[in-house]
């Protein structure tokens, strides 16, 4: 006897062929219309199913993956890695890289794509019918700390374990607590003795991973067993995010040694020269001489021969090219009045040669002999 079509939705349900109880009168309808056989018909109702099922999966598995953005394999652009190709990376794409337990370590500067390719090879084990786990080292260290303090470290743990792939991402980017390789070490150790495949993204050299994590020892363990069943590769060439700047370009304009500065502040158009000529100092001294000699109360000229020696050297400590100088000098005709030139208060202590050289003329004052 057969049973109604009305309990078709029934034992769907009761076979938790959800898909199949939604799309089997469509195919029903179009089975009549192109004269299917029941074989057509009934392979064609499994088959939408499988595919539904593998969809739902694989949305579910990417969720719990906690990614930080999806992206695959085909969405990497290998013409700016001067090493890297996409056949060295044939075995972490293949279901052999989870089997096994292999290990990869990423290394290169920011933005040359790592957690990209990371998250790439994490999604094709995920395609592939595992289930993976994204963590930066930093939440994972602060994650484990915490349930070591409060006693939970065991169920802590098992997160990190259990997946069949775990991206630990930014391995030396913070600062991290000094318990930080006793953490990650129970992570990578249990790890290893499972053969569970890891994958590490990191800024820094292998051999800077003990001042990281404040534990020489316990680094060198840890890159010990991920390194047993895994390898070492480099990304380079220009960083992703600002590659439309041109930054690491050195033919571009905008990598040309010009210093940094904010936005919006100019630099000086006449920045001050660094090093200072030996006759700088001799410059400055014979200007401010020339100020003080040159007061209409002091004196009634300057010598040319101080003042073509002082113009001289200031060209050469600023190293601008004098175009015009203007220099006032006294009319030597002019005679000041000899009551300016009494001092009112001690005497400036100068040598007679000073005074004989600029002795106003007719203030009847003879320089003294030389003692010497």
């Amino acid at each position: 006897m057969m049973p109604p079509t009305d309990d078709l939705d029934g034992l769907f349900k009761r076979l938790s062929l959800a898909n199949a109880r939604r799309v089997w009168r469509d195919l029903v309808q179009r089975a009549e219309r192109e004269r299917w056989s029941y074989q057509d018909f009934l392979t064609m109702l499994v088959v939408d199913e499988i595919a539904h099922r593998q969809q739902t999966r694989l949305a579910r598995l990417t969720r719990w993956a906690h990614f930080p953005f999806l992206k695959t394999i085909d969405d990497f652009n290998f013409t700016y890695q001067s090493t890297l190709r996409l056949t060295m990376l044939g075995s972490a794409l293949s279901p052999d890289f989870i089997t096994e337990g292999r290990s990869l370590i990423l290394m290169g500067k920011p933005g040359r794509g790592k957690t990209h390719l990371a998250i790439a090879i994490a999604y094709r084990a995920i395609q592939n019918g595992f289930d993976a786990r994204f963590v930066t080292a930093a939440e994972l260290i602060d994650d484990l700390s915490a349930a070591f303090r409060s006693g939970r470290l065991a169920d802590a743990l098992a997160t990190y374990v259990h997946p069949s792939v775990l991206i630990c991402d930014e391995v030396g980017y913070l600062t991290y607590g000094t318990d930080a390789a006793n953490m990650l070490f129970h992570v990578v150790n249990d790890r290893h003795r499972k053969k569970r495949a890891m994958i590490f993204t990191t800024n820094k050299a292998l051999t800077a991973w003990g001042r990281v994590l404040h534990d020489e020892d316990l680094a060198h363990a840890i890159l010990d067993r991920i390194l047993e069943r895994g390898r070492l590769l480099t990304l380079d060439g220009p960083s992703m995010r600002t590659k439309h700047l041109g930054l690491d370009d050195p033919t571009s304009p905008g990598a040309s040694d010009q210093p940094a500065r904010i936005s919006g502040i100019q630099g000086p158009e006449f920045p001050e020269p660094t090093a200072v000529p030996e006759n700088c100092h001799q410059s400055a001294t014979v200007n401010r001489a020339n100020e003080r000699l040159t007061a209409p109360s002091r004196l009634k000229t300057v010598p040319e021969e101080l003042v073509t020696r002082s113009a001289s050297a200031f060209s050469q400590c600023t190293g601008e090219v004098v175009a015009k100088l203007t220099i006032r000098v006294i009319n030597p005709a002019l005679t000041p009045n000899p009551d300016l030139l009494r001092e009112t208060g001690p005497r400036p202590r100068t040598s007679g040669r000073w005074r004989a050289r600029f002795q106003p003329a007719g203030s009847g004052r003879d320089p003294p002999a030389d003692q010497n």
